[in-house]
């Protein structure tokens, strides 16, 4: 499938989008959640001991006991840990027993301090590696853990709670253990990443592995008292039932969804596991609940044709599955990438034609399917494309995933839903129902509901997209849809209105707005974050770098020609006096960016401090990439050589470029396993390549920064639907510029500058990469995995047809996703569920695709690309020229 349609949504951003109403943010910061509001747990609330120090750390409250001199009392930095899981109704008592209990023994603990907090750990689409933790006890050593075990266990003996996937179980109750880091130690992976780290048997630091499965370390011996616990773990199988599971479909912290065949009759079945306290809804039911839910409504909906017929109900190892029919076909998101007639640069008018009479009849058929299931008294309650199964005639589908489907007669609200069909909270009853079909009408056209998120009003200007593009969709059957999704059912409540915006193509007035919009959502009080952007600026050190943090932002405000935010220069040098502990190290993701930005800004030396504290680490052990690796360190370390004249980072970016060398002489895992594109593929090691060979003229970096864009580009392949040339990864084919091929292409154009001799090899690459970056329709808004990537490389590509209608068309459909931020024009980040201020996702990365397209300022490109006007001579090119 073709990432321009967008794939499935990752469930990581719902929890992101709940504290804020325009920003993903941290769900600590939920009203009510926060360290001054209510509720929280009582004992949450009860004054910090004498002798003991408290922190709020995330979602965590921390007790440490303190030393004779007043500091945290310096216990192992690893070892066993020991869980607590806990359910909403018992929390409270179980955090009261904990702190009674290991006060007086003067044993660190921490807790989750807030009910809501506890719910979303252990919501449907939680992370499963954190999933039912809801204490942690931090024991000195073996005999400790034991004495723990057995006196704490006692005190919560029959309590319940998630079991806990990471842990191994200590007898029937709520306490598990895992072997794992105690304080914050970070270590660079096989992968590149830093990640947090133990020690291993000789002392070596190594990943503490968080798998959602008890895993014990090699070198650590399993102690005698808690083998039998491992046994009884293996001792749940199958075991005499008459299923043979075949394949997982799906994991979340509710369960599974298997694949199998009942061995009686050799017939394919689904069977859908539900874990008890865990997967929870807004209504605070698990998915146990939700199974016996969804078992009723499809038994009251039975032989109607649209839905799944149960075959069996049964539990296994505390855990209840479902057993259905196996549902022949395919879920309507998967049509898009083969049969959407936007996804080429020039839409055949026939294709047009043909897919409108195709999804007007899909449509019609899913009314269908919902009317039947309301006649027989049920509202689905989650109707969107993954739960649609299109028969293999197309002529008819199914419904599936009933767990939040409820009696008519309750009049209920959703309270499970897909973000782009998600009805406001005063649709109840079937008007739920009717809200995900008016969504699905123009979904089916233009994929992109999950706008209606941020803001309902961008369905009059979606529908207008589709009346151009589509032009024998009947307008009623649109504009039907809009009034549905824009009514308010409330009382005088004013219409459903988005305000007028400037075009993102006015330029400089698109500008002006654009740095309104980001200067507004800035936070300089905040510590964790300055502009609001990606969830991934809530992991270490996120706030500050290049791809999703200040650095990014300022960066672009820069390159733009916007005035100078001081204000956030000093939040960002503030945040760097020191780093936050765990902060990468590389261009994008990291310490090696923001002294790349903070150096362009004027404060050299704190981006000579920051590359100091980066070559400290054992820096040589990073990936490859760009991203965060050391094609983007070396990049840096060469940029801060050419300005400061430091003779030790110019040997060090070349000794950056020499590893590189070697690692390129080293065979290449298989095509499409590898990794492809600028940020992670071997384009940035390709770009650090070239820099280092327009320094020194050395041939030798100048074919090798060749053979890795070969070798990139054999993990492309040219569509069969628009001819574009694109990255596969084996499930799907990305064109963007963060992973995909016009990453790709910007390298390639850029080392044709350095050898021209190759432009004929080079050519038809070329041509591909300008299709792939010139289709009609892109799933996101953003600069790494959107529209305004595109824009950027037709901005600077010397590709012979990439400029004029090609990038109009471009900047034109940029607009399709203009929001508005207190009345500016702003873009929605990852998954549209919120707005993004960030480079890599949001309203920065779009501020600076459409400055170097609207501009043509030279200094409005990303970091060492600059647009390539001529074949470079030796040494004429600086870091940022």
């Amino acid at each position: 499938m073709q990432a321009k349609e967008g794939g499935g949504m990752d469930k990581r951003y719902e929890v992101y989008a709940l504290a804020d109403r325009h920003f993903y943010d941290t769900p600590d910061r939920l009203p009510g959640a926060g360290q001054e509001t209510a509720p929280l747990f009582e004992t949450a609330r009860r004054a910090v001991p004498e002798g003991w120090e408290a922190a709020r750390i995330g979602d965590w409250l921390t007790l440490t006991p303190l030393g004779e001199d007043g500091r945290p009392v310096s216990g192992p930095a690893q070892g066993w840990k020991i869980h607590a899981s806990a359910t909403r109704e018992n929390a409270e008592h179980i955090a009261s027993v904990v702190w009674d209990y290991c006060v007086p023994r003067r044993i660190p603990f921490k807790f989750v301090p807030s009910p809501h907090l506890l719910h979303l750990r252990n919501a449907k689409y939680a992370p499963r590696d954190g999933s039912g933790k809801f204490v942690t006890v931090y024991p000195d050593g073996e005999e400790q853990l034991h004495t723990v075990l057995r006196e704490l266990g006692a005190l919560l003996e029959g309590l319940d709670g998630p079991y806990i996937l990471t842990d191994l179980r200590w007898h029937e109750g709520p306490l598990y253990v895992r072997y794992g880091a105690f304080a914050r130690t970070f270590v660079v992976d096989e992968r590149g990443s830093l990640v947090p780290a133990v020690r291993d048997g000789e002392g070596r630091l190594v990943p503490d592995r968080r798998t959602p499965s008890f895993h014990l370390p090699e070198w650590v011996t399993l102690p005698e008292f808690l083998k039998p616990h491992l046994a009884a773990r293996a001792a749940t199988t199958l075991g005499e039932l008459p299923y043979r599971i075949e394949k997982a479909l799906h994991f979340s912290n509710g369960g599974g969804v298997y694949a199998g065949t009942d061995t009686r009759d050799g017939r394919k079945v689904v069977l859908k596991e539900g874990r008890p306290h865990a997967g929870l809804a807004a209504d605070g039911a698990d998915a146990v609940a939700r199974l016996e839910r969804e078992k009723r409504a499809l038994e009251r909906v039975a032989g109607t044709g649209v839905v799944p017929e149960v075959r069996d109900w049964f539990e296994l190892g505390g855990h209840r599955f479902l057993v259905m029919d196996h549902v022949e076909g395919r879920p309507l998101n998967s049509f898009f990438a083969e049969r959407h007639p936007l996804i080429t640069p020039d839409p055949d008018p026939e294709a047009v034609a043909a897919y409108t009479r195709w999804a007007l009849r899909v449509h019609r058929a899913v009314e269908e399917a919902v009317a039947a299931v309301h006649a027989r008294g049920i509202v689905f309650n989650d109707l969107h494309v993954f739960n649609i199964m299109v028969t293999p005639d197309e002529e008819s589908v199914h419904l599936i995933d009933f767990e939040a489907a409820a009696p008519i007669e309750e009049g209920g609200r959703q309270i499970v839903a897909h973000p782009g069909f998600f009805a406001p909270p005063d649709r109840t009853g079937t008007d739920v129902d009717r809200y995900a079909l008016a969504c699905l009408r123009l979904a089916l056209f233009l994929p992109v509901t999950t706008l209606f998120v941020v803001d309902r009003g961008k369905a009059a200007h979606l529908a207008e997209v589709i009346a151009r593009q589509f032009p024998d969709v009947p307008r009623a059957f649109l504009d039907e849809a809009v009034a549905e999704i824009t009514r308010n059912t409330s009382p005088g409540a004013a219409p459903v209105e988005s305000p007028s915006l400037v075009e993102p193509g006015d330029w400089p007035h698109s500008r002006d707005s654009m740095v309104k919009a980001i200067l507004a959502s800035a936070t300089p009080e905040r510590t964790d974050r300055l502009f609001p952007g990606d969830i991934a600026q809530f992991s270490d050190g996120g706030g500050l770098g290049l791809a999703h943090g200040a650095a990014g932002v300022l960066y672009a405000l820069a390159a733009t020609g916007a005035d100078r935010y001081e204000e956030g220069e000093r939040w960002l040098l503030a945040r760097t006096a020191p780093p936050p502990p765990g902060t990468p190290l590389g261009l994008y993701d990291g310490l090696a960016g923001v002294a790349l930005v903070l150096d362009r800004l004027g404060h050299r030396q704190r981006a000579l401090d920051l590359v100091e504290a980066v070559l400290r680490e054992r820096w040589q052990n990073l990936s490859s990439d760009l991203r965060g690796g050391l094609a983007g360190l070396g990049l840096v370390l060469g940029a801060l050589a050419d300005t400061t004249g430091e003779k030790e980072l110019a040997e060090r970016a070349a000794e950056a470029a020499g590893l590189l060398l070697r690692r390129l002489a080293e065979p290449p895992a298989q095509a499409p396993r590898r990794r492809a594109g600028l940020l992670r593929g071997a384009s940035g090691p390709a770009l650090l390549l070239l820099r280092q060979y327009e320094r020194t003229g050395d041939r030798a970096l100048l074919d090798a920064a060749g053979q890795a864009l070969r070798r990139d580009l054999e993990c492309c392949v040219v569509q069969k639907k628009g001819g574009g040339l694109e990255v596969d990864e084996g499930w799907r084919t990305l064109p963007y510029l963060g992973d995909g091929s016009v990453g790709v292409g910007m390298v390639v154009d850029d080392y044709l500058a350095c050898d021209p001799r190759a432009a004929e090899e080079f050519a038809p690459v070329r041509e591909g990469i300008l299709r792939a970056a010139t289709s009609r329709f892109y799933a996101q808004p953003g600069l790494f995995q959107g529209r305004a990537g595109m824009i950027l490389h037709l901005s600077r590509t010397t590709t012979p047809g990439a400029t004029g209608r090609r990038l109009a068309e471009q900047v034109a459909g940029l607009g399709w996703f203009a929001m508005a931020y207190q009345g500016q024009l702003a873009f929605p980040g990852h998954q549209m569920m919120r707005l993004s201020m960030d480079l890599a996702t949001g309203t920065a990365g779009c501020l600076l695709a459409l400055g170097a397209a609207l501009d043509g300022a030279p200094d409005a490109h990303l970091p060492f690309l600059p647009p390539p006007t001529r074949p470079h001579e030796r040494g004429s090119a600086s870091a940022e020229s």
